[in-house]
């Protein structure tokens, strides 16, 4: 089977209407979002069609969702994930923060490990919470000092990112129960965002953070729109720890109305059916991991990246370029290559940039020679 992502063309790629290839003009490359450039699996496309030629575009319901990750994590990761512990919710920042209101009070302080998916800074003092930071180790890993320090000052969650955006780190096994040993020592709750889980690379092992030993009262949120491409698809997954269950029961009913039914469907088929499919996604992430890292070294050896070993995000330190605070807008003033600045992404993020490689391997190369191009002025 010929990867996913050499089945698109440029052309076809510039037909499509969402954000990533219509936020800029024609002559950007647009390797900004976390979005891959590969058609829809087979699967999904068919369920979606007959959904469509039924008129099945009511309301989402049933325990059809949870049923198809639960089939999905034990088969990967050997991972039960019993449907009654589950809910569906809109997407993954829109369950994420159900859940933290869930185990929070206004107010209250929730601690995410930057440099971190932007969004969450965003998401969560929009809820009326205060956001601290625990960083990352220079090696770009969970710092088990840093999130003992923050604990300590008695925040009320941490939000996990696993894998995590935008360094592409896949925590350990051992990582992930520190934290969960510091957690508990702190009385501190664990939410993990684990939309990547399913795009771990060769090389690595995803472990979910609910069979962490200690993480019995956390939670997961889960979804099919990162790995199969639908997150225009709205729908998303709610686990608790066997020790959450009766906090998920009080999750207000409302909050189960925003999945889309369409994008239920999708999901179910993504996961159910679509194994194969994303192995060959993952082996052509994979050559265009390494594809990267040749590209740099040979275009921008200045340019320090540690091969992510999950999802498709590469984090660009750009500092030794001198291209000033903003290299991203550099990049896409002289080289039409639109990437995201890495200011956003909170502390550590300065000088950086996040780049999404799950493009056609040509235009990856072009973008890398726009941006060396860039760099030299």
């Amino acid at each position: 089977m010929t990867h996913p992502l050499f089945r698109l063309t440029e052309t076809q790629l510039r037909r499509r209407t969402g954000a990533k290839w219509q936020r800029h003009p024609p002559d950007v490359l647009p390797l900004w979002v976390a979005e891959m450039d590969v058609p829809l699996p087979g699967p999904v496309a068919r369920a979606l069609t007959a959904a469509v030629a039924l008129g099945d575009t009511g309301y989402a319901t049933g325990l059809g969702y949870a049923e198809a990750v639960d089939a999905f994590t034990v088969k990967r990761w050997n991972w039960p994930v019993p449907p009654e512990r589950t809910a569906m919710v809109a997407d993954i920042m829109t369950g994420l923060v159900e859940v933290v209101r869930l185990l929070t009070e206004p107010g209250d302080t929730v601690v995410i490990s930057p440099p971190v998916y932007p969004p969450f800074y965003g998401f969560l003092r929009n809820a009326g919470l205060r956001v601290a930071e625990a960083p990352l180790d220079p090696a770009g890993r969970l710092d088990p000092d840093a999130l003992a320090g923050a604990f300590r000052r008695g925040p009320a969650v941490y939000v996990l990112c696993s894998p995590h955006n935008p360094t592409g780190t896949v925590h350990t096994a051992e990582e992930l129960a520190e934290l969960a040993r510091l957690a508990g020592r702190h009385g501190v709750r664990v939410v993990a965002d684990e939309v990547h889980a399913p795009l771990v690379l060769p090389g690595a092992r995803f472990v979910p953070y609910l069979t962490v030993p200690g993480a019995e009262n956390a939670f997961s949120l889960l979804s099919a729109s990162k790995a199969w491409q639908l997150a225009g698809a709205k729908a998303a997954l709610a686990v608790a720890g066997p020790g959450a269950g009766a906090d998920l029961a009080r999750l207000p009913e409302e909050t189960g109305h925003g999945p889309s039914h369409l994008g239920v469907i999708s999901h179910i088929a993504a996961f159910r059916h679509c194994d194969d499919w994303l192995d060959t996604l993952l082996a052509g992430l994979d050559d265009n991991r390494r594809l990267l890292s040749r590209l740099l070294a040979e275009h921008l050896p200045q340019v320090r990246c540690r091969p992510p070993e999950g999802g498709y995000l590469a984090w660009l330190d750009c500092r030794e370029l001198d291209l000033g605070g903003d290299p991203a807008g550099v990049f896409l003033d002289r080289g039409r290559v639109a990437l995201t600045d890495g200011r956003s992404f909170g502390a550590g993020g300065a000088g950086h940039v996040r780049l999404a490689f799950a493009t056609p391997p040509p235009l990856l190369r072009e973008a890398v020679r726009r941006m060396a191009r860039a760099a030299t002025g």
